[in-house]
């Protein structure tokens, strides 16, 4: 897949010493990714990323996202903007290093909290690293899939909330509260 937003590094290239590496997205890059993000528009996107060598081919990074979003409120169904500040914690790892073992008894890995809160993995094959396509992928992960426009209300009727069917068991029953 061709990726709307690319901009790769060599692995190799990272030494010991730290690298920083800055992506910025121009016009037609945005208005792609928020055709695929399914957004109104993207009016900046930038990413700084700091890289680092760990160990067996794995390449530590570090991302400061600032981006600039138009999306569609949930509530008014109104266009606003949303300005996004953000570091994230990633970890570039060789496609051969993510192929696990098949695990005991086919029980997978359970999900822990260590788990989910240890950087992102993100494969790279051929000692490429496209920062480009991380960047984009992070800001995807980022958006909040329900946007509400600050000081966005639902109007009176949409929160009556004795026109739930669960108010109607309560007066059923004679719970407290029912209408």
């Amino acid at each position: 897949m061709q990726e709307e937003l690319s901009y790769p590094v060599r692995g190799t290239q990272i030494k010991d010493n730290s690298q920083v590496f800055t992506v910025r997205a121009d016009d037609a890059q945005r208005a792609a990714l928020a055709e695929r993000f399914g957004i109104p528009a993207i009016a900046q996107l930038n990413g700084r990323f700091t890289l680092h060598h760990e160990r067996s081919g794995i390449i530590a990074a570090t991302l400061g996202m600032d981006a600039k979003v138009t999306q569609i409120c949930v509530v008014t169904l109104e266009p606003f903007e949303v300005t996004i500040r953000d570091s994230i914690d990633l970890r570039f790892v060789p496609e051969a290093a993510l192929r696990h073992a098949p695990v005991e008894d086919g029980i997978e890995e359970d999900i822990t909290p260590e788990t989910l809160d240890s950087p992102d993995e993100i494969p790279y094959a051929n000692d490429i690293l496209d920062l480009g396509a991380a960047l984009a992928e992070q800001l995807a992960l980022t958006l909040d899939p329900y946007p509400r426009k600050p000081a966005a209300a639902l109007p009176d009727n949409a929160t009556d909330h004795s026109a739930s069917p669960f108010a109607a068991l309560a007066a059923r029953f004679g719970k407290p509260g029912a209408a």
